[in-house]
């Protein structure tokens, strides 16, 4: 049975991590071989299961060493049958992937979850194509039809929401909100831009985000930014309008490159993880609502103890004031 599905913990005000860049970390320091970027892929065999393990159980024991909350993403981010086909998965091997990515968080959350560390599981959804440079646009019903197995059966495992990750287009967005909405799960989209703070297609994030939510009526339980570093985008949240309220998550990447650039790089940049976080740290005051962090691609666990480390004293000092306000 799902345990947070019904009532979200991160959507208080209390501060949550993510995992860093998992595919570049298990590929760049761990060494594994990771087919089309596809982490899913590792669960064809033990050691990769493994290696999977001990990637989940560091953010696990990061999240209970400073306090705060988690969100397990699944390494399912290319688990969709486009991918697969590539791979030589069937309908069958997805399908037994969508429950083993969940099981493995289960079994990690009841290891390490505490009162002062909630663990959320999620399950994580990808874009149908490249996660950089779409290329092959669906309708939003399109969208809808082809993600809506992968959304059930996480609902199925037990997962407690489902979050889509680097979503390059509003259409694929509005299909995967649907979807979820039919079936009764939770849904967070994760949209990724452009060095000039858009979404590949050009358009604005604020247009996105206003897109999805008039259509769906608001059905996403929040949005979060992925996939760019914070240099990409910091200069479009530099307003107090409304739709930035929406925004609670945050998951960045080390590099300062554009997408086009990673996509050349041959050796990782790793970026820096203290100035990361103190990006984050100046980015939280431009976000309201942002309590969700994390890293994506060149990012890992020293990024997001650097996260915790700039951010995390922020936090206590607003709750002791909130604290102190509430008893006078």
């Amino acid at each position: 049975m799902a345990k947070y599905r019904h009532n979200l913990p991160q959507l208080s005000d209390d501060l949550f991590l993510t995992d860093g860049g998992i595919e570049t970390t298990l590929i760049f320091h761990e060494g594994l071989d990771l087919p089309h970027f596809a982490a899913f892929d590792l669960f064809r065999y033990s050691e990769g299961q493994k290696a999977l393990e001990k990637y989940f159980r560091t953010y696990a024991a990061l999240a209970t060493d400073y306090q705060v909350g988690l969100v397990l993403e699944s390494a399912t981010w290319r688990a969709n049958s486009d991918w697969a086909t590539k791979l030589g998965s069937s309908k069958e091997d997805l399908a037994r992937v969508y429950h083993q990515s969940i099981q493995l968080l289960q079994t990690i959350r009841n290891e390490y979850e505490t009162e002062q560390s909630p663990m959320v599981i999620s399950g994580c959804i990808g874009p149908r194509g490249d996660g950089y440079n779409p290329d092959n646009f669906m309708t939003a019903d399109e969208a809808a039809s082809y993600h809506q197995e992968q959304i059930a059966a996480f609902r199925d495992a037990d997962a407690d929401l489902v979050t889509a990750i680097t979503m390059t287009y509003t259409e694929e967005a509005l299909g995967i909100t649907h979807a979820a909405q039919t079936v009764d799960m939770p849904i967070v989209i994760s949209f990724t831009v452009e060095t000039n703070g858009h979404l590949p297609t050009g358009q604005s994030l604020k247009d996105a985000i206003a897109q999805v939510d008039t259509t769906t009526h608001n059905g996403p339980a929040y949005y979060m930014i992925n996939c760019a570093h914070p240099t990409h985008f910091a200069n479009i949240l530099a307003t107090d309008e409304p739709w930035l309220e929406r925004i609670r998550g945050l998951r960045a990447n080390a590099s300062t490159k554009s997408h086009a650039e990673l996509d050349e790089a041959e050796e990782l940049d790793d970026g820096k993880p203290e100035e990361l976080g103190n990006q984050y740290l100046e980015l939280k005051h431009k976000l309201q609502n942002l309590n969700i962090l994390g890293g994506c691609c060149g990012t890992d666990h020293r990024h997001i103890a650097a996260i915790c480390q700039a951010c995390i004293p922020m936090w206590w000092s607003h709750l002791s004031s909130s604290v102190l306000l509430r008893s006078r």
